[in-house]
């Protein structure tokens, strides 16, 4: 059989070829019916279909493999981006967002595994889970450097309306005064005769003392039944003290250890209320 010279697809002459390697190309599907093919010593160019004896194995060649679908370009996974932000976020939160950031890195994770590249950010996903973790295991020192700072703010506000408290009863104290000819309650009777003026029992209680007594203040027994006027404004008119209702005495019934921190509350005979370190309760003055 004769040679062949043939046109490829990129329009470039090839040959010569014997007719057994263009067969097999036909069956290939390297050529087809329309490639031009020159018989080797001729000048005419054919169209592959018109070359009787290649005609009828153009007819059986191989059908080409389907076209590949044009592949859908993957997209980053929401869930491995969100991971990643809850897991910084947790700088500003201590650590608390860090858990979701967690959660969300493992099924980011596994979704992107069984997207069959469908989905990418797996390394977003596991910076996520890094991340996140890192803030977890701090969660216990931000605890430990946070707790001590809460608990002296929790103190300092008790002191606060301790002191408040305080101030009420010696206004109490005073207006009772003013209407039994300027003279202070009895020392045994104090909370039962102010207690009409003062509104509220909660007055009475200090938010710091652990105890169910009625009243956590005394009374300095010694302005009992005696003129106001009498009285230096530096004088010690109601204390802390554990002794309950109608409380009263000296330095004997003030409590033995501050309830807010290291300070004691004590208020005087000018309306004045202050917190003292224990290294001051001996320059208090207690008698009028």
């Amino acid at each position: 059989m004769a040679n062949f010279n043939i046109i490829g697809e990129d329009h470039k002459e090839y040959g010569p070829v014997t007719g057994e390697q263009l067969r097999q190309w036909i069956l290939e599907g390297r050529v087809g019916s329309q490639t031009k093919v020159q018989i080797e010593g001729t000048a005419e160019w054919k169209l592959l279909a018109e070359v009787p004896e290649l005609a009828e194995i153009s007819k059986k060649r191989v059908p080409p493999l389907p076209a590949t679908p044009p592949s859908v370009p993957s997209k980053t996974s929401g869930l491995a981006v969100t991971s990643l932000v809850l897991g910084v976020l947790g700088v500003f939160t201590c650590g608390l967002t860090a858990l979701f950031g967690l959660v969300f890195g493992i099924v980011a994770m596994v979704k992107v595994s069984n997207s069959r590249g469908a989905l990418r950010g797996g390394g977003i996903a596991l910076a996520g889970i890094i991340v996140s973790g890192i803030f977890l295991f701090m969660i216990p020192i931000y605890a430990a450097m946070l707790l001590p700072a809460l608990a002296a703010a929790k103190q300092k506000a008790e002191a606060i309306n301790c002191v408040q408290n305080e101030k009420l009863l010696g206004e109490a104290l005073e207006n009772y005064a003013r209407g039994h000819d300027g003279k202070f309650p009895a020392a045994t009777t104090w909370c039962d005769d102010i207690q009409a003026s003062i509104g509220s029992d909660k007055i009475f209680k200090c938010s710091a003392a652990n105890s169910s007594s009625r009243c956590d203040y005394a009374f300095n027994a010694k302005l009992g039944g005696l003129d106001e006027t009498n009285t230096a404004p530096n004088t010690v008119v109601i204390f802390e003290s554990d002794g309950g209702w109608d409380a009263n005495g000296g330095p004997e019934r003030m409590i033995g250890k501050p309830r807010h921190a290291r300070v004691f509350v004590v208020a005087f005979a000018d309306g004045s209320v202050q917190q003292l370190r224990e290294s001051q309760l001996n320059t208090l003055r207690w008698d009028p």
